[in-house]
């Protein structure tokens, strides 16, 4: 079997296939070219630096094609980097599809499907039922297909819906320890919480940035989303209905520096953003854990508050943080 990224070791020669997520042609301080890369397959990310770089290697490579690579495994400030010797776009005959190196959601397209139709369902309230069928049925692929993120948590196939319906589960959770929570409220918020995604991402496949996604982002994206489905279905934006769904969905940063327009302001939205925080954060100490060996601490985390992470030598499932 062919060992993967996360497969070499430190110091270790690579010679592999891989998605080229990112290139970016730069000079150093002494006028020489070099390439700044980002590779990847389904066991990981990993950054990489190509030295002396030739203007075919310029010209042949782009963002989204798969490559063949020669290079050793180095560390840098403590995280894994490669040190590329060679790398070329790959040939007829070899590896080519790069959704052969795209890491995907541990839960198949049609069940994720199946269970989003099954909990429009609960959602009593016609009008945010109506809402989010519409919103979720025009952008249905999209959904079930993209990234939650371009890196850090859920950043992989599928992460859209698979991030989605975690937060649901939760909060089907929390609806029967608080039994005075809107569940239909907190089902439609949960549902379109990060839609806007679809729209502030390119896709599963070397996922960058829209012009959207970096001018507007994906919160202002998804409320007028919100409004422009209520226009179409004639629901009358003006009604608290409306008002309340908007401001769940527009709060569930939390904080104003994290991106919400505003913060949270009634009990719906505030779980919502709780829950989001919490399957980002889980799905950001497993990223963390994968990559780090027992008994040991994993580099810094950016995602977590730049803290490293601690995999117990006994395989515990907990963890500690330093």
């Amino acid at each position: 079997m062919a060992k993967e990224l996360k497969d070499y070791q430190l110091d270790e020669r690579v010679e592999t296939f891989a998605l080229l997520k990112e290139v970016d042609a730069r000079v150093t301080q002494q006028g020489k070219r070099y390439l700044a890369l980002q590779l990847a397959d389904r066991s990981m990310d990993i950054k990489g630096m190509k030295w002396d770089t030739t203007d075919a290697e310029v010209n042949e490579l782009h963002a989204g094609i798969v490559v063949y690579i020669q290079a050793v495994r180095q560390a840098y400030q403590d995280k894994p980097q490669l040190k590329v010797l060679s790398i070329r776009p790959s040939k007829i005959g070899e590896p080519q599809d790069p959704a052969d190196f795209v890491a995907a959601a541990p839960m198949k397209k049609q069940y994720m499907a199946e269970e989003v139709s099954a909990i429009i369902f609960q959602i009593t309230n016609a009008n945010w039922q109506r809402i989010v069928r519409h919103i979720l049925g025009k952008y249905r692929e999209q959904f079930l297909q993209f990234p939650a993120a371009k890196s850090n948590h859920h950043a992989f196939a599928g992460g859209l819906a698979f991030h989605t319906l975690s937060i649901v589960h939760l909060a089907q959770a929390v609806v029967k320890q608080y039994d005075n929570l809107d569940a239909s409220l907190l089902y439609a918020g949960a549902l379109l919480h990060d839609i806007g995604k679809v729209i502030e991402l390119s896709g599963p496949v070397a996922t960058q940035y829209t012009t959207a996604g970096n001018l507007i982002g994906h919160i202002v994206l998804v409320d007028e989303e919100i409004v422009l489905a209520a226009t179409e279905l004639q629901i009358d934006l003006k009604s608290e209905d409306m008002i309340i769904l908007r401001h769940t969905v527009l709060a569930h940063h939390g904080l104003l520096e994290y991106g919400s327009p505003v913060r949270p302001m009634i009990k719906e939205a505030n779980v919502l953003h709780q829950l989001d925080e919490l399957d980002a954060g889980m799905q950001s100490f497993d990223n963390a854990l994968a990559e780090t060996n027992p008994g040991e601490f994993s580099p810094r985390q950016w995602a977590l508050d730049n803290r490293s992470i601690y995999r117990p030598a006994g395989g515990h499932p907990g963890n500690e943080t330093r």
